[in-house]
């Protein structure tokens, strides 16, 4: 039984970021990404550095890469989540999910060009696949995401913006890859990212341009509707993970923690009522074999 908790946790990560995904749908239309994402990294970033200080998993100052957390900072949280965001908001959580698909494939690439890691056959190969799961998947029915005329039109525009999220996020983990085979603990980093990240978009805020302006005025309810799917992503599901992978062998808890497209399907099921198109179905199975073939090489 003890041995089944690891893989039960990389699930019910899996399942928290579906979740969470879903749930961030409605208020990050109603706010906005960039009001969206200020409110969730403001509140995620006090989440992880009191899990941080409680735990005693700060770094010592001099051991800290201030470039490429920089770089992770800009690119892999605050542009990377501004881009899935508006992406969300476009394209809804099933789409959103299947793009970030991408970021497997992404960063064996960014490793080939950036770490010189060679590109094996099994990354070739699992690239192929997430992309063909992904084009199939977004010849199916988007009427129960994408509540707007002439959807077929804004399918370009959410397609690049996925694409962008995985890309920057993507980078921004491999801007602190060697910080984390070093020995830094993965909670304080993500501490530090999201810390980094909540600075730079309130001082973005006080920018007084429409584009940073809310959408609608939040209020307590929709606070909370806000904070709390990145409560689920970043404190819960992050934990989770985190868990799965120091008890169990890493490429496994990755497949295991990187199922939420297919996640996303029963859960949209429940929420619309409305049965997911096979196309739909298809193409998440295929985005996550092709997931599984890159992470397991």
């Amino acid at each position: 039984m003890i041995a089944l908790l690891p893989a039960v946790a990389a699930l019910s990560a899996s399942f928290g970021w579906a979740s969470g995904i879903v749930l961030a749908q409605c208020p990050a239309r109603q706010l906005g990404a960039f009001e969206f994402t200020r409110i969730q990294l403001i509140a995620c970033a006090a989440l992880m550095s009191l899990v941080s200080s409680v735990l005693d998993l700060w770094p010592a100052p001099a051991t800290i890469d201030i470039p490429a957390y920089s770089l992770s900072v800009v690119g892999g949280v605050l542009l990377g989540n501004l881009a899935m965001i508006e992406c969300l908001r476009r394209g809804g959580p099933r789409l959103t999910e299947l793009l970030l698909c991408l970021k497997a494939p992404l960063v064996a690439l960014m490793a080939y060009i950036w770490l010189g890691e060679t590109l094996s056959l099994a990354d070739i190969t699992g690239a192929g696949v997430v992309i063909t799961g992904i084009v199939l998947a977004t010849q199916a029915n988007h009427a129960d995401e994408v509540p707007i005329t002439g959807a077929r039109k804004i399918l370009g525009p959410v397609v690049l913006l996925g694409i962008a999220a995985a890309a920057l996020q993507g980078g921004g983990f491999l801007a602190v890859k060697p910080m984390l085979e070093q020995g830094a603990e993965p909670i304080a980093v993500a501490a530090i990212r999201l810390t980094g990240a909540a600075g730079l978009v309130v001082l973005i805020s006080l920018w007084p341009a429409a584009i940073f302006k809310p959408k609608s005025e939040p209020n307590a309810y929709l606070l909370v509707r806000t904070i709390l799917p990145g409560v689920i992503g970043y404190g819960f599901s992050s934990a989770l993970l985190l868990y799965a992978f120091a008890h169990m062998e890493a490429g496994i808890a990755a497949v295991l923690g990187s199922l939420s497209p297919l996640f996303v399907l029963p859960i949209l099921w429940l929420k619309t009522k409305m049965r997911p198109d096979p196309k739909a179905i298809a193409g998440a199975f295929l985005a996550v074999t092709g997931t599984a073939i890159i992470v397991l090489s």
